[in-house]
């Protein structure tokens, strides 16, 4: 069947692109998408994620190659494969980045993408709980939720600890600042999750010009000479084909939009003629600029109850499970992820570049392939994390094989440069500050990992390679940028010596927003659904 736009993933861009482009009525639009529906119940429960976290129903499970930065660990990445993508398998933290990313950005060569550009889009996406301001918007479809009355008391524990640590309160990390410290707001609305499935997607199912393929898995963009004609897909077994008059849009996110461009012959050619792929277009940084962001966890035993009083015992998962299904009410409407903030590690740096955790829950005792948010450790607990805001370290993602059902290659090259160790260090050096707080200090029993033995530079160095992880934010594979040499597509988002075909999703990037990127893919979704709207 022909269609005027084909969209390559209901993630959070792609559910942005269908809602939009659908809107007018103009257009026939299909959405494929290579997971199933995401009605279910672990996905609409926010802690829910614990389970989705490495169910394959769902989730992509992408396994990456040793990396040399952490101690030759293979990294677990994992992405959604469901609609609504990585936005109904995440932690629903809802986070902007700074103004100044997206300024650098602009002054990358890519016009139209600086702060003023950007930001009529984020407050057009969003229904935020606290009303409009400046910063914020309301009417939008995602709803932001103010959960501020419903999280752990250890939440002031937390805040008090860090402004007596010289950090100040920061009521919304997506106001004027985002320094500071305080509650995180995430995507939820009256005790569910708010995917980009659910904000945009659902209503715009009910159009007749939109038209929605589950378990659909792309396998190569169709091309007559250099232009999208179609897109080839797998759907019940079988090889079936669509084509496109206008465009074919790839919102497959940051390691299946540069895979799907490489099987279609479109990548470097060192990569694709060993494979037997004949080179359409050669595009050297077609997975290349891969980035991301790594943090690390203290866990403590804490003198006083936590979220692991209420969630261990099986009395209290029951009382637990009647709230949420009851009233919609408790800690299962919430995600672990409850207070945090954004630091400057030195006083000499611009703007923070640090990001903090605090969780009133631990599992330490987690058994392997287990995410027990909702089965904790038997004991009261909570941890404190960080996250270097913007890292110097560049993987990259290749395809190994012809076979669309082959796992890319993934070398994320962790921790690769002196800049992002020295960021790490300085990381937990301050957790180490901030539990010694007389509000923390008074609060932890134990210091459970890495334990007080880790004291020395050399000593903490090697506790961040053994026990640093991604927090899932890869970014930039397809990027963004003036120099087709070095970038994938323009700023207005076509792909480089290609015609009638985009990449909009969180693989554009120029670089990693200082914080969780949901919220900037998103808006990089609003935006591309009005550049693709400008010349239709």
């Amino acid at each position: 069947m022909n269609y005027d736009y084909i969209i390559v993933g209901a993630g959070s861009a792609g559910c942005v692109l269908a809602n939009r482009l659908s809107a007018n009525g103009k257009h026939r639009i299909l959405l494929l998408e290579a997971g199933d529906s995401d009605r279910r119940f672990w996905v609409q429960m926010p802690i829910g994620y614990g389970k989705s976290f490495y169910d394959p129903g769902v989730n992509w499970m992408y396994r990456t190659a040793p990396d040399p930065g952490l101690d030759n660990r293979e990294g677990y990445w994992p992405r959604g494969k469901v609609l609504g993508g990585s936005s109904s398998i995440n932690a629903m933290v809802y986070i902007r980045g700074q103004a100044a990313d997206f300024d650098a950005w602009k002054e990358l060569g890519n016009p139209g993408w600086g702060w003023d550009d950007v930001l009529p889009y984020f407050k057009k996406s969003e229904d935020n709980a606290r009303g409009a301001d400046a910063w914020r918007g309301t009417g939008g479809p995602l709803h932001v939720a103010d959960v501020s009355r419903h999280v752990h008391p250890l939440n002031e524990v937390y805040i008090k600890g860090a402004m007596e640590a010289g950090l100040r309160r920061n009521e919304d990390f997506n106001g004027e600042t985002q320094e500071g410290v305080g509650l995180y707001q995430i995507t939820t609305r009256n005790g569910i999750r708010m995917s980009a499935a659910r904000a945009y997607l659902r209503p715009a199912m009910k159009r007749p010009n939109l038209r929605v393929k589950g378990k659909a898995q792309a396998t190569r963009i169709l091309f007559e000479g250099k232009k999208a004609v179609g897109v080839e897909y797998r759907q019940g077994g079988r090889l079936r084909q669509a084509r496109a008059a206008r465009e074919v849009i790839l919102s497959a996110g940051s390691i299946a939009s540069p895979q799907l461009l490489q099987l279609s012959g479109v990548g470097p050619a060192d990569v694709l003629k060993p494979l037997g792929i004949e080179v359409l277009h050669e595009s050297p940084a077609i997975g290349r600029n891969l980035q991301d962001h790594l943090g690390v966890d203290h866990l403590y035993r804490a003198r006083r109850p936590t979220l692991n009083n209420e969630l261990h015992p099986w009395h209290g998962k029951l009382w637990a499970g009647m709230k949420y299904l009851l009233l919609r009410q408790g800690p299962l409407c919430l995600s672990v992820n409850q207070g945090g903030g954004f630091f400057r590690t030195r006083p000499d740096i611009e703007r923070p570049n640090m990001q903090l955790y605090f969780s009133p829950v631990s599992y330490i005792k987690a058994p392997p392939g287990k995410r027990p948010l909702m089965s904790p450790d038997p004991y009261p607990g909570f941890l404190l994390g960080i996250s270097p805001c913007r890292p110097t370290s560049r993987g990259y993602l290749q395809i190994s094989s012809s076979d669309p059902a082959v796992q890319p290659d993934i070398h994320p090259n962790s921790l690769s440069t002196n800049h992002d160790l020295q960021e790490m260090l300085e990381g937990v050096r301050f957790l180490r500050k901030l539990a010694a707080t007389p509000s923390l200090s008074a609060l932890i029993e134990e210091e459970l990992q890495p334990g007080r033995a880790v004291e020395s530079d050399e000593a903490m160095i090697a506790d961040i390679r053994k026990r640093s992880s991604t927090v899932f934010h890869p970014v930039s594979t397809c990027r963004m940028g003036p120099s087709p040499a070095e970038n994938v597509v323009d700023h207005k988002l076509k792909v480089y010596g290609l015609q009638n075909l985009r990449v909009i999703d969180a693989s554009v990037f120029p670089a990693v927003t200082s914080g969780n990127t949901n919220a900037p893919a998103i808006m990089v979704g609003e935006k591309g659904a009005d550049l693709v709207l400008a010349e239709s």
